[in-house]
């Protein structure tokens, strides 16, 4: 009897459907990547990046996270001070001239869909590090054209030293010009499929 039930059991696991990730396409009109660090030790800037793509596959089924790739253009830091991003561009920080990308793959998402951690991998400068995104999924839902969104948010912590981002001034009173620990935040709203998002 007990054997006719393991048989019973795997057949019903073999027979069960995969669970099958959805692609979903970032919408940039509709979500934002920005940061914050700390200026002459006391204040804050706060500042964004405005072009970036990339493609999130999701199992709405279970609310997971299966995939995410994101390319982000670094020529397009925005702080609201055109000599302070002419600068963030420069090969002091950012160096877009050589390196035009920063790129988030991810590894392995850790949680439940309420309080999630994302471990992934974000090339800045040509350095790699591993990097951990703490979360939540904001659930699905269809928009009055009949596509299909679905939308994340998360925050990282990151020390931009790691990335070859050294530049500083030491102040008079003590500590410098640039803080190295920069507050990194996502909203994201993707919709299914392969779209060109236009103006």
């Amino acid at each position: 009897m007990t054997k006719h039930l393991l048989y019973a059991a795997l057949l019903v696991l073999l027979s069960a459907p995969l669970a099958v990730a959805d692609t979903f396409s970032i919408d940039p009109a509709h979500s934002q990547v920005h940061f914050s660090v700390r200026h002459m030790v006391m204040f804050n800037v706060r500042g964004a990046f405005t072009d970036f793509s990339g493609t999130i596959e999701a199992d709405l089924a279970s609310k997971a996270l299966k995939g995410v790739t994101a390319t982000i253009l670094t020529a397009s830091i925005d702080t609201r001070e055109k000599k302070r991003d002419e600068h963030l561009r420069s090969a002091d920080f950012f160096d877009v001239a050589n390196h035009p990308k920063m790129i988030f793959t991810l590894d392995r998402v850790v949680g439940t869909s309420d309080d999630l951690t994302i471990y992934g991998k974000l090339t800045i400068r040509g350095i790699t590090k591993t990097v951990a995104l703490h979360g939540k999924y904001l659930g699905a839902s269809t928009d009055p054209w009949g596509n299909l969104r679905v939308g994340f948010e998360g925050t990282a912590t990151v020390n931009r030293r790691d990335f070859g981002l050294t530049w500083n001034k030491m102040l008079e009173a003590g500590g410098y010009l640039v803080g190295d620990q920069v507050e990194i935040g996502v909203e994201i709203e993707a919709i299914k499929g392969s779209h060109r998002f236009e103006d």
